[in-house]
């Protein structure tokens, strides 16, 4: 098979250095050495859908792409992160100190993408002059706000490092990589780099669909439940943790929204549900330079190669 006669889904994710790929059989994590050399591990994949058809149908794949996706991720950091320290250092991560940071993230993560905003939309009853609860759909709309202003400053402020700035880069490369994938053309640096840097179905896109659809599921859910209204910094908890909970079928219905719109880029629908996440996706892309694309499709033919695809290279 070429690239022409077969098409399979990939995906993939900027890590440090490098870029993890994934398509539906296989993984692939390629990472530039310090000494310039590249290391390419890949291996054979086997998603939870496969093993589970019923796991395939809509509004049930949408929750465990997402799972698998954070666990694969977590693990290409991971793997990464051993490669930088065991060159520039001569040792390697624990994975009680991975744990340590990972969970770290995750509690920083609550507060300040969960909790704080949350807090902060009760809050702002008093600018209006009446109380504000979960009940009020203006009470979500808030939240949101305030939410998307976190996410966007926290994007801006973390791309001032330079090494986070270098991840966006590799993210800017892994789009190109599969840009020109999808499009059918020989997987060469010349031809990666005529391509943008965003992509429709990137997590950041997917990210601010999460939004919207929160939105929409918090504004029906909670003036159901009028005792889970009520305000306090221990209601707040018990519904943030609800909101928590709700992600599972808001990631159900989101990921359809990206899939379906990933599928039809060109209609004007999907055009508009997207747009906020492609906009965004210029603040966690930039443009990547020529070794960098190397790197993103040492790993995207990795993968294509498991998946039986013969790469032309001209």
């Amino acid at each position: 098979m070429n690239l022409k006669e077969a098409f399979f889904p990939v995906g993939g994710q900027a890590v440090l250095e490098g870029v993890m790929m994934r398509s539906p059989q296989a993984l692939a994590i390629a990472v530039r050495r310090p000494d310039g050399t590249v290391l390419l591990k890949d291996e054979p994949y086997t998603s939870l859908a496969a093993r589970h058809p019923l796991l395939k149908r809509p509004l049930l794949r949408g929750p465990v792409v997402l799972l698998e996706s954070l666990v694969t991720g977590i693990r290409a950091l991971s793997f990464s992160a051993q490669v930088a320290v065991e060159e520039e250092e001569g040792q390697s991560l624990g994975w009680g100190s991975i744990a340590l940071t990972m969970g770290g993230a995750f509690v920083l993560a609550f507060l300040l993408f969960g909790f704080l905003p949350h807090y902060l939309s009760g809050l702002a009853g008093y600018l209006i002059g009446r109380p504000l609860t979960p009940a009020d759909f203006l009470f979500h709309v808030i939240d949101g706000v305030i939410k998307l202003i976190f996410i966007l400053g926290y994007i801006w402020g973390i791309s001032r490092f330079k090494e986070i700035h270098r991840v966006f880069e590799y993210h800017g490369a892994e789009h190109k990589s599969i840009c020109a994938y999808e499009a059918g053309e020989p997987l060469t640096v010349e031809n990666a780099r005529r391509h943008g840097t965003c992509h429709p179905r990137c997590g950041t896109s997917f990210l601010l669909v999460v939004l919207l659809v929160s939105l929409t599921i918090f504004t029906i859910f909670f003036p159901m439940f009028p005792p889970l209204t009520r305000t306090g910094i221990l209601n707040n908890l018990v519904q943030v943790f609800i909101k928590v909970a709700l992600m599972f079928p808001i990631a159900a219905i989101s990921y359809e929204i990206i899939r379906w719109g990933g599928r039809h880029a060109h209609h004007p629908l999907a055009r508009f549900l997207l747009w906020p996440g492609l906009a965004t996706q210029r603040l966690t892309t930039q443009e990547p330079d020529d070794s960098q694309l190397e790197v993103a499709l040492e790993a995207l033919k990795a993968v294509l190669a498991r998946e039986g695809i013969v790469i032309s290279n001209q």
